[in-house]
């Protein structure tokens, strides 16, 4: 994915509709909430098996909403300044460090658990 590519499509759609005035981090933040809403109602009555096969009009709508999602997060990122690769990276650092794969390898529980559930088994 050519990032920066897609930024300059993002902005020149937005300013070609004097639409930045609008896009504060707070609006921008808002409207991700709301494409999130609008992906999580694909998906809310499926079970699991049917969540891995969806039809492929309900395939190319999801596709829709998870493009929704990322325009907003890399707007975000546009307006706070952050290099959202630079925050992946590190946010999967910590990651590393809360998820031992000693301790959670097969397990679903979240990092405090794990911990408590480590102590509890020493």
């Amino acid at each position: 994915m050519d990032l920066e590519n897609i930024k300059s499509v993002l902005y020149t759609f937005s300013t070609d509709r004097d639409w930045e005035k609008y896009h504060s981090p707070k609006n921008l933040v808002m409207a991700l909430s709301g494409e999130v809403g609008e992906l999580n109602e694909i998906f809310q009555w499926l079970n699991e098996e049917d969540s891995y096969n969806l039809p492929d009009e309900v395939l190319e709508h999801t596709k829709e909403e998870i493009a929704d999602i990322a325009v907003y997060l890399i707007r975000i990122c546009m307006k706070l300044d952050i290099d959202l690769e630079s925050a992946i990276l590190s946010k999967m650092e910590k990651n590393i460090q809360k998820y031992p794969v000693e301790l959670c390898k097969g397990s679903s529980k979240k990092y405090n658990q794990i911990k408590i559930n480590s102590k509890i088994q020493q």
